[in-house]
């Protein structure tokens, strides 16, 4: 009987050891680190992938390009202690417990376009560049 009971109880151990386990499982790495200066609190990304946004205790909103270059940096000051992004790419939210505020932060992304060698009109160190671009149909 005892021999029994100590075959009973030991061939499921043995049994749940060399059975492989089937239980899912993820892989994974990681891409990349950004080595900050500043102290993060909050991360958010933009919801086309492009901008990963860091606020930092300083009271600070580091803005990173997708592939993890410092593009900026915002001053939004220390009270802001959360941040989200909008319905909309250029938008993001704000949030401050200790003011019990949420402010809402539109962003303009601005583009430098190098003009150096394209044709133009006028003087070459006119202020104003107007770019036309006549190959669309």
């Amino acid at each position: 009987m005892k021999a029994r009971l100590v075959v009973f109880l030991f061939v499921p151990v043995i049994l749940l050891t060399l059975c492989p386990q089937s239980s899912g499982r993820v892989d994974w790495d990681v891409k990349k680190t950004l080595k900050l200066e500043k102290t993060p609190v909050d991360v958010a990304v933009s919801l086309n992938g492009r901008w990963v946004f860091v606020l930092t205790a300083q009271g600070s909103i580091l803005i990173y390009s997708g592939d993890g270059r410092l593009e900026d940096e915002i001053a939004v000051g220390k009270h802001v202690d959360g941040i989200k992004v909008g319905p909309e790419q250029d938008i993001l939210l704000l949030s401050s417990r200790k003011n019990k505020t949420v402010e809402i932060l539109v962003l303009d992304f601005i583009q430098n376009i190098d003009v150096s060698n394209s044709p133009f009109k006028g003087p070459a160190d006119a202020a104003v560049t107007i770019a036309v671009f006549s190959d669309f149909q």
